[in-house]
């Protein structure tokens, strides 16, 4: 009697290990299939460490307006209008720039453009590197710095042509859009004297990367 009981849990327990083993045996592959589709469905290009957000190519243009100082601020003229703008607007400029960044945060961009300064009768067209560097300071703010130092080349002065220096600081915003107050300068050696032009602008520019 105690052999037969003995028998019977072994084939009981032998029915119930296999059972164990075959579900077993199914469940890890539908396990790695889930895995795979999983795997297979990531979109890669929706994390921000992507390699296609680590660098790539980028487009830049802005518009700038030299100003002046207001030499009859505060003065009335004879129609009895005052004079209330410390700065007056002094010509204005157009710029185009291609060039390569990294994480958004550091560029170089060969630039071109004009630029037209009312009272220094210039027209000049500006050939240069700029280098941009634009870290984040907040969700949805960079602060962009900018350099650049190339050739001026003036328009209807035969064959002047000079260096050109800017540097400028904004404010950039998601859609890149930016603010920016600009110094830039351009310098022709006139016989034994080199003639500056400086002027102080304010822009907006687009950047695309």
């Amino acid at each position: 009697m105690k052999n037969k009981i003995l028998f019977l849990f072994f084939v009981l327990f032998q029915l119930s290990f296999s059972q164990t083993k075959k579900d077993t045996l199914i469940a890890v592959p539908n396990h790695l299939a889930a895995s795979n589709k999983s795997f297979s469905e990531k979109k890669f290009y929706e994390s921000p460490e992507s390699e296609s957000a680590d660098g790539g190519n980028y487009m830049q243009f802005d518009v700038t307006i030299p100003l002046r100082g207001n030499k009859t601020y505060g003065e009335i003229d004879a129609n009895g209008n005052r004079s209330d703008y410390w700065f007056l607007p002094d010509g204005i400029g157009a710029k185009f720039g291609y060039g390569v960044h990294y994480n958004k945060w550091f560029g170089i961009a060969v630039t071109s453009g004009i630029d037209w300064l009312g009272s220094d009768k210039l027209v000049a067209v500006p050939l240069y590197a700029n280098f941009r560097l634009s870290p984040k300071v907040g969700e949805e703010t960079r602060i962009t710095l900018q350099y650049g130092i190339g050739k001026s080349f003036a328009i209807g002065r035969g064959d002047l042509m000079g260096t050109y220096q800017k540097i400028s600081l904004g404010l950039e915003n998601t859609d890149g859009i930016s603010l920016f107050v600009e110094i830039n300068n351009h310098g022709y050696k006139l016989r034994n004297n080199i003639d500056e032009v400086y002027s102080i602008s304010i822009g907006i520019a687009l950047v695309s990367f």
